[in-house]
């Protein structure tokens, strides 16, 4: 799996460099979110702008990084997906599960205001 990853004080982005992302990719992406996670990275930014085609293995790599991350207060954002991958999930319904945005500006401000509230909440 080809990817570049930028580790920042409150998120780390990654960036995936594959047109696909199927089964051939997505144990390896599993294992990667699920790596930064325990490295103490609470929220995570996926940066899909190059990945054009996914399949449910695809999706079920993105769930478990959601999954990880939301279990620990995080927040996980998909940022720039193809028209491929929004359709298969919304068809997949789950649209309303995952956090997705269209640029990677867009998922950095999310999760800056993520990190605001929790930051409120914890002072009540």
């Amino acid at each position: 799996m080809k990817y570049t990853i930028d580790k920042q004080e409150k998120y780390s982005l990654l960036k995936l460099h594959e047109e696909k992302l199927d089964s051939s990719i997505a144990p390896s992406l599993k294992s990667e979110l699920i790596t930064i996670h325990a490295e103490g990275i609470h929220n995570i930014i996926l940066d899909l702008c190059e990945v054009k085609y996914t399949d449910s293995s695809g999706l079920s790599a993105l769930l478990v990084g959601n999954r990880v991350v939301q279990e620990d207060g995080g927040i996980f954002v998909l940022a720039c997906l193809s028209d491929h991958t929004t359709k298969l999930i919304k068809i997949s319904q789950l649209d309303s599960v995952l956090n997705i945005l269209p640029t990677v500006e867009e998922a950095i401000d999310a999760v800056l205001m993520h990190e605001i509230e929790k930051g409120l909440e914890d002072e009540e």
